[in-house]
């Protein structure tokens, strides 16, 4: 039915089969008329006839724009839609409509921002705003708590951006040039994320909301109060935590000796006799059903407890042989890791009692000389580790040897990939900053820190405002870079004068600090005892842009290198200045990576290889449509991860590798002898309709959106199955943005 030679003012346009996305949110069929009828009004207002466009030159942009909309391979906006209709206008020559449709556009634009914050919360209520219900793959936005959150949310961002923010940061930001991260929360004085220094907690006692917790008298009890304080730390900020078990692992032997004392005494009121050997035997039976149901206790709790966000907390617990000294309490450590990693291996039951892979907590197991190698004392820690990544994607990998090459220290990440600058403050002679009353001097300090917040560069834009020339790049790049230096200092300054009333559980009750009723957190901000993090984004095709090769080849590669380097010099200098430990960070982009996407597509239009897809590539991570083996991979993004050292991820893609566990077992290895942090990306979804238990499918449906499909029924209903997938470096399962999905749709296997 399209034409455009013949158009009069009578034809019947059809609209073609795609949505557009309003400014709510909401995702709505296209509808030409809408574009036709104001361009009319514009056109009645032009009182001399010979200046208007006559009826087959209106239907002509109309049809100009129907067909610009269907090739987009997107949803436009209705600003972009409304942009193609003045840029209609002026090639149309008839300029003098043009500037009446400019003014009437102004006008209603100036009349719906006074009531565009109430548009958007009443999405979020209604649940028709497409973007907050795909905004994070780990919340469910049909669920109160959860609008609540969103609700606040949007007044926040609001507030930010009107009163906190300056013009050239919020127009970067919505421009995409930069991301200003997690501004729904920054209208409060709150940090990122953190390592719980949960030593501190357990050992010298705490206080959770206003409750003294004396030190626990038994490994269960232990575990129960760690799981509250989890959920408490994780309402008082807006980034991920992470846990060790070396800190619960003394509590083993607490037990043990409470049930052998039990069991001693109820043996001799009862006048039972039996050998050391086995009293020993049935002290540690009973000793395992508590460890078992500790465990557990951890693992449910986590999954069912909610933070005020509306989520189950972003927890990450850290399973590190070497955290404890050698002997019984390394053994005990060695049983909990056991367990923790069998309990995972089943799952978790969903409201049908099937065994399902939860999101959280996330795992994260080190490999280290004695448990890598067949034989070695803790192999078949390893093996197990091997088994339950296989089945439900967890635990991560941390090699001991990479990362004490790297950092001098091995400490986990905070959340899913945020790591702490090397201690640089215990050699300083800073002393106790933060008041730990588990502090050694001497002794370098991990637990207990954490992360100010994050700003991203989007190093595609900057290679692509450049135009390929590249002196321009590296000029447009130190540009850039001083404007998230801004944005970065704004964020520090926002948390300078915090009192730590402000979340007690953190700053005055161990979590982070023990600091007085009223002091400031200010001395917690300088010296290296937290970061702030310069995140980046596409490094893959910024390079593709500016060289024409990928940074796998060489000449890619050395572009790629620079382009680290030069973020981290810019870290190092404001660092030197600041006395702040500014550290380059791989940001983990979810909802982001389609914003981006969008941004780039209005500005660039379609390049190929460069902004022709619905998402950007992760941090440094070679494009995910590359074909490239699993160990080559990880070999080559390994020395573009240690240019990340304020948090980076690695990962394979592999198909269901439950029945080839060598194979798991030797990327592992691969890992320990050549990168610090790295993942196995497998499949673990469940079709409630048909039973399925497999890899649920991506497909397009009728208007070209992107849906999950059981490929065994057909069911399309999200609501009725379980997929669960590697997002950004955590595991998500509450689906994602067309973005997002499309990205995971392209990936290729490594393995």
């Amino acid at each position: 039915m399209y034409y455009d030679e013949s158009l009069d003012g009578n034809m019947e346009l059809e609209d073609p089969q795609i949505c557009v996305m309003k400014r709510s949110g909401e995702r709505v069929p296209f509808d030409h008329a809408k574009i036709e009828n104001a361009i009319r009004k514009a056109n009645r207002e032009e009182g001399i006839v010979s200046e208007r466009l006559t009826d087959p030159e209106i239907r002509q942009i109309v049809f100009g724009i129907m067909k610009d909309a269907e090739n987009a391979g997107r949803d436009l906006s209705v600003e972009e839609i409304q942009d193609k209709v003045e840029d209609a206008l002026m090639g149309s020559g008839k300029y003098k409509v043009a500037r009446l449709y400019i003014t009437y556009r102004y006008k209603h634009n100036e009349m719906r921002k006074m009531s565009d914050i109430d548009q958007k919360i009443a999405g979020v209520v209604e649940r028709d705003n497409e973007e907050v219900k795909q905004e994070n793959s780990n919340k469910n936005p049909t669920v109160l708590s959860v609008q609540r959150d969103y609700m606040a949310g949007e007044w926040s961002r609001y507030y930010t951006n009107r009163y906190l923010l300056p013009d050239d940061i919020t127009r970067a930001h919505k421009e995409g040039i930069i991301h200003f991260h997690d501004a729904d929360y920054f209208a409060q004085h709150m940090h990122n994320c953190d390592l719980v220094n949960l030593d501190d907690m357990l050992q010298n006692g705490t206080c959770i909301s206003g409750t003294h917790i004396d030190t626990p008298k038994s490994f269960a009890t232990a575990c129960t109060v760690a799981s509250q304080i989890v959920a408490q730390v994780a309402s008082s900020q807006y980034g991920g935590q992470t846990i060790t078990m070396s800190h619960l692992a003394p509590f083993v032997d607490v037990s043990r000796r409470k049930i052998a004392k039990r069991l001693r005494s109820e043996f001799n009121e009862t006048g039972i006799q039996t050998t050391e050997e086995k009293f020993h035997e049935l002290v540690e039976r009973e000793l395992r059903k508590e460890i078992e149901s500790g465990c557990q206790t951890i693992q449910y709790q986590l999954i069912t407890l909610q933070s005020t966000n509306g989520q189950a907390p972003f927890v990450t617990v850290f399973l590190y042989l070497n955290e404890v000294p050698e002997g019984q309490t390394r053994d005990d450590l060695a049983l909990i890791i056991e367990v923790m990693l069998r309990q995972r291996i089943l799952g978790v039951k969903d409201r049908g009692g099937v065994y399902i892979t939860p999101a959280f907590p996330k795992l994260i197991y080190v490999l280290q000389e004695d448990n890598i190698t067949e034989g070695s004392r803790y192999y078949d820690l390893t093996t197990l580790a091997a088994e339950c990544t296989a089945r439900r994607m967890v635990p991560d990998y941390i090699s001991e040897k990479q990362m004490l090459k790297l950092k001098g220290d091995c400490y986990p990440c905070m959340g899913c990939r945020s790591f702490l600058t090397p201690d640089r403050f215990t050699d300083a002679g800073a002393g106790n900053v933060a008041n730990a009353q588990n502090y050694v001097p001497g002794k370098h300090k991990y637990y207990g820190r954490f992360n100010q917040g994050v700003v991203t560069i989007n190093l595609v834009d900057a290679a692509c405002s450049s135009g390929g020339d590249e002196e321009k790049f590296w000029k447009i790049m130190d540009e850039r870079l001083e404007l998230c230096h801004k944005a970065l200092r704004i964020r520090h300054e926002r948390l300078l004068g915090t009192p730590s009333d402000v979340a007690p559980i953190l700053w005055q009750d161990g979590a982070l600090a023990r600091l007085k009723p009223g002091e400031k957190i200010d001395r917690l901000l300088y010296g290296g005892y937290s970061t702030i993090s310069l995140g980046y984004a596409g490094l893959a095709e910024c390079v593709y842009y500016m060289t024409g090769q990928s940074h796998t080849a060489e000449g890619g590669k050395e572009f790629g290198l620079r382009v680290m380097h030069l973020l981290n010099d810019c870290c190092a200098k404001w660092k030197k200045e600041e006395n702040i430990d500014y550290s380059v960070y791989g940001t983990p982009l979810e909802s982001t990576t389609y914003k981006f996407a969008k941004c780039l597509q209005k500005r660039f239009g379609k390049i190929p290889g460069v902004t022709d897809h619905n998402y950007i590539t992760n941090s440094y991570h070679i494009n995910v449509r590359e074909h490239i083996d699993a160990f080559t991979k990880l070999s080559k993004e390994a020395e573009f991860q240690q240019l990340s050292p304020g948090g980076a991820v690695s990962y394979v893609e592999v198909p269901n590798m439950q029945n080839n566990i060598p194979a798991v077992l030797a990327v592992m290895r691969h890992i320990y002898d050549t990168i610090l942090y790295a993942e196995l990306n497998t499949k673990s979804d469940l079709c409630e309709v048909c039973g399925f238990d497999g890899e649920i499918q991506i497909v397009k449906d009728d208007s070209g959106k992107l849906i999950w499909e059981c490929p065994n029924c057909g069911n399309r209903d999200q609501t009725k199955m379980h997929v669960a997938r590697r997002t950004c470096g955590y595991i998500g399962t509450q689906f994602w943005n067309q973005g997002r999905t499309q990205e995971i749709q392209d990936r290729v296997l490594h393995l």
